[in-house]
């Protein structure tokens, strides 16, 4: 395989903060290229550069041995080169159609036409989206089909893929990983940033591992396994909690919420558990299992059915909330799973946000607000959590993903919960961060808070759950201690 791009020393900074320091990276044509590291590494800036997004400060790009300089995500895709973001860049207000062939309508367009050639493309594919959705009616696993299509769709040579599967289920991982090796058949050079290095090692022909903005290594994936790729990533070795079956489980303390009968159209059907004090309680189940609804429900979010919508009792008491902030003052705290959209305001202050949260709570008595107070209380939690800022008046959106999660876990420990529910903590955050996020969870459940997980991922639920609740269809349909579970008892019962 040929060099088909090549970056010689890029570096780039943001606010005085180094990005990227003189890295060189490449490119073979037709090859699947993996691209890791921590959160705040610089794979997103890496891959913005070459996808003309961002323009380096220093260095130089070459694209098939000629020097080429990319202003604009135009100027990439005229040479072929196309970028699926994390977070998707699609119009909510359009149809999944429009969206596809946007930038490339005709003159004159026939509406029926550009619905049935997304429609076969779609197919052609193996992605079940209708093509005349309104693309703000989409899940985010959808919508990542949505982003591929389109890349796809532009036939180009380099397709960039930022946490291309994070949202998506086992299945719907499988299709993905079908379509990346037929594109790869075609031709096409596939850059891949994932968190998932068991997803690397499957997939990727070569991994590049960048740490603190300077490149480690590149090499043939043969040579790497996973304790290497954290080693690299990181500067050392990780271990975490074992995961087999096997593992005493915290004992149950007392039942601090009873859920029964709960139900929230077809998303939660009859609902019915108990959470304990001093345990982690995890909760599995697919996409659709309506895990995240129960959350949500619990934590005033959203409301159950009016009629015949069941009952929650919070240390025996019966509790019906209209908006969250009752519930924050009963002591829930609710850890949202989409950080970027709910988590964080992104132009405020890391000091700001955390302030936040204790304003939310109720717990701040004063009419005024304290700066000098602010700033503490920022400076008491970067420390606590390992916040990784330049300072506490730096902004939330300039932070990487593991930071960003942690300002939106302290938002609620700010809070002084009794209660605190984590929907998918550790999705799209790096090794480093999720083994600090764990050691988190599980210190608080020792210091006796009851404590619920929900994920996705079963090595994390294996790790972390005392206990392991297991969602299908709205309702919870089996459980299991930490010493009887293991992934195939789990996903059987997700499944059937």
């Amino acid at each position: 395989m040929h060099e088909l791009l090549r970056l010689d020393h890029i570096s780039k900074h943001y606010h005085g903060a180094r990005a990227l320091d003189d890295v060189s990276f490449s490119l073979r044509a037709g090859e699947i290229h993996a691209l890791l590291g921590e959160n705040g590494a610089g794979k997103s800036t890496l891959s913005k550069i070459i996808a003309g997004v961002v323009t380096p400060e220093q260095g130089a790009l070459h694209w098939e041995g000629l020097p080429v300089r990319f202003t604009s995500p135009v100027a990439a895709h005229r040479q072929g080169i196309a970028m699926v973001f994390q977070e998707t860049s699609l119009i909510p207000s359009m149809t999944v159609a429009q969206n596809i062939w946007l930038g490339d309508e005709k003159a004159f367009n026939q509406l029926r036409s550009v619905y049935i050639a997304a429609q076969q493309f779609l197919q052609a594919l193996n992605f079940p989206v209708d093509p005349g959705a309104q693309v703000s009616s989409l899940g985010a696993a959808k919508r990542q089909m949505v982003e591929i299509a389109r890349a796809v769709r532009l036939q180009a040579k380099v397709i960039i893929f930022d946490e291309p599967t994070a949202t998506l289920t086992p299945e719907e991982k499988r299709h993905f990983f079908a379509l990346i090796r037929r594109l790869q058949q075609r031709g096409i050079t596939l850059v891949f940033i994932s968190h998932a290095i068991e997803e690397a090692l499957l997939l990727a022909d070569r991994i590049t591992i960048l740490r603190d903005g300077q490149h480690v290594i590149t090499d043939d994936v043969q040579t790497f396994n996973r304790e290497s790729i954290i080693a690299h990533m990181v500067g050392r070795t990780t271990t975490e909690r074992a995961t087999q079956a096997g593992r005493t489980p915290r004992p149950a303390g007392k039942k601090i919420l009873s859920v029964q009968d709960l139900s929230r159209g077809n998303a939660v059907r009859n609902n019915a558990f108990s959470i304990y004090r001093g345990q982690i309680t995890g909760i599995f189940g697919l996409v659709g299992s309506g895990r995240t609804e129960t959350a949500r429900i619990i934590a005033g979010i959203d409301k159950r059915d009016f009629s015949r919508g069941g009952v929650i009792e919070l240390n025996g008491q019966p509790v019906r909330y209209r908006v969250p902030r009752q519930a924050m003052k009963d002591g829930i705290a609710y850890v949202t799973e989409d950080r970027k959209s709910e988590g964080f305001f992104d132009t405020a202050t890391l000091a700001e946000n955390l302030y936040a949260g204790l304003l939310a709570s109720g717990l701040h008595r004063s009419p005024f607000i304290s700066r000098r107070a602010q700033t503490a209380l920022a400076e008491l939690w970067r420390k606590r959590l390992n916040i990784r800022a330049l300072n506490p008046q730096e902004p939330v959106v300039a932070l990487s993903g593991g930071n960003q999660q942690k300002v939106v876990i302290g938002k609620s420990l700010v809070q002084q919960p009794q209660l605190i529910i984590f929907d998918e903590p550790t999705r799209g955050v790096d090794v480093g961060a999720i083994q600090e996020i764990h050691q988190l969870i599980n210190q608080l459940a020792d210091d006796g808070m009851a404590v619920v997980v929900i994920s996705s991922y079963l090595p994390e639920m294996l790790t972390l759950a005392d206990r392991i609740l297991v969602s299908r269809q709205g309702r919870i349909v089996e459980e299991f201690l930490a010493d009887q579970a293991d992934e195939k008892k789990i996903m059987y019962a997700a499944v059937h």
